[in-house]
């Protein structure tokens, strides 16, 4: 039986709220059992998180099925070396060969993870280091880099992120973002789409109704608002914590329209060619590279993600196995031999790209040094299912790169991945004191 009465007032709300589109409720107060609620609205006003640091940029790669590891390290440093960070000048291994051509602008990191197992079933934690099951434990969820640093941009650009990928493959597609909430943020699943968000502009009857839903949107948050305030004084300190949580999504909430609302009437910058068409990944990898760079270049974002995988198919190389078969390779030539293809093109878009940022002007700068690229996965070995020593590269940025870094995966000092991306904020111009399971930064990597 239910013991509950809720007022029938906050109920409809829900459901109007959930039909808007924003995915809030007021939550269920132990103090209120039996009770009815009454009073008037009184909105909180949102914080700005916004600081006055020079643009910087992020950009996050990762592979759903990881790398093949005996192509991807460079040599390693002999055993009478420091087990702790250090440099080696070992030529470059097999997949990452293309990325000569950036000698000084990026760093190889070996021996880092998360401490996760899982499998398939732990990549998603690449940017987060928390897998989604165990979020709830943790005092910011699973929330990833991108997003975490997206929170502190939000209405700067027109976009606070963009989140590119597959909606198809393993585990229903694209993992690789996630939201404070625990949310995965949906990819943009194209080129073309991508394009279409970028540049194309919206008609006039569209940004109509979008600013009839923003306003609707707000007078709800005004009206669940005042129901919570209304309350607040009836509940115990346990469900007071609750509100205080309910009010602090509130806020986020308010945020996210204002920052979205602005840019209604704000045209978007000029297509540079014509819209792409979707062919398949393999091929349309370099476009949607080609595409994020713009999107950093017309400032129209500072943060993207693109993930790799789902259908992102062998079969278009040439291989009748399909990439995830292959990566279970189960030490056969063949198709170790079709993985080392696949990978190493990966990584020759991947250093195209660094070509163009570098080759694009930002201030004084280009874009390679104000913008800090992460490249791997969250998965260290899918022949045998592990997610330690996650394949890394780290480039741009302005960070002090040192080709090469190891770190003894078998030493119980050895730092987790999460201080790499404590770093990457800190070079974001986020004075974080921490994220997700970081200890401190990556010593070794001082700006240059």
């Amino acid at each position: 039986m239910n013991r509950h009465r809720p007022n029938p007032r906050v109920v409809g709300r829900r459901s109007i709220l959930q039909a808007a589109g924003i995915s809030i409720a007021l939550p269920a107060f132990d103090s209120l059992r039996n009770r009815a609620t009454a009073g008037e609205s009184d909105s909180p006003s949102p914080t700005s998180a916004e600081s006055s640091q020079p643009p910087r940029r992020m950009v996050c790669i990762g592979n759903m099925l990881g790398f093949y590891p005996e192509a991807f390290w460079p040599g390693k440093p002999s055993a009478d070396q420091s087990t702790t960070a250090r440099d080696n000048a070992t030529s470059l291994s097999t997949t990452l060969a293309s990325l000569s051509e950036h000698a000084g602008d990026f760093t190889v990191i070996g021996g880092l993870d998360h401490g996760l197992k899982g499998g398939h079933f732990a990549i998603h934690a690449f940017l987060s280091g928390i897998r989604s099951v165990d979020a709830k434990s943790m005092p910011d969820g699973n929330i990833t880099l991108d997003q975490f640093a997206a929170e502190t941009i939000a209405g700067r650009t027109r976009f606070a992120s963009l989140t590119v990928g597959s909606d198809s493959g393993i585990h229903g597609g694209c993992q690789m973002s996630w939201s404070r909430s625990g949310t995965r943020v949906p990819p943009i699943t194209g080129p073309r789409e991508l394009f279409e968000k970028l540049f194309v502009g919206v008609k006039p009857a569209d940004k109509q109704r979008a600013a009839d839903r923003f306003r609707m949107q707000e007078s709800i948050l005004d009206a669940v608002n005042g129901d919570a305030k209304t309350i607040s004084k009836q509940l115990n300190r346990r469900d007071a914590q609750k509100l205080d949580e309910y009010l602090t999504s509130i806020r986020d909430v308010e945020k996210r329209l204002g920052n979205r609302k602005q840019w209604i009437d704000i045209e978007k910058p000029p297509a540079p060619f014509a819209a792409p068409a979707n062919t398949n990944m393999v091929d349309d990898l370099p476009m949607l590279y080609e595409l994020i760079a713009l999107a950093l270049q017309t400032d129209s974002t500072r943060i993207a993600t693109l993930e790799i995988g789902g259908d992102f198919e062998a079969r278009d190389f040439g291989f009748k196995s399909g990439y995830h078969s292959l990566s279970h390779h189960g030490q056969r030539k063949e198709s170790i031999d079709a993985l080392k293809k696949i990978e190493s093109y990966q990584v020759e878009q991947f250093s195209r790209f660094l070509t163009k940022l570098r080759e694009t002007e930002s201030g004084d700068s280009n874009l390679l040094e104000t913008t800090s690229v992460l490249f791997g996965s969250g998965m260290g070995n899918a022949n045998s299912h592990t997610n330690t020593n996650l394949p890394i590269v780290v480039a741009g940025g302005g960070l002090r790169h040192r080709g090469t870094m190891w770190f003894d995966s078998s030493s119980p000092h050895r730092p987790p991945l999460t201080n790499l991306y404590l770093t990457l904020l800190h070079r974001f111009g986020i004075p974080a004191e921490r994220f997700s399971t970081s200890t401190g930064t990556l010593s070794g990597l001082e700006l240059a």
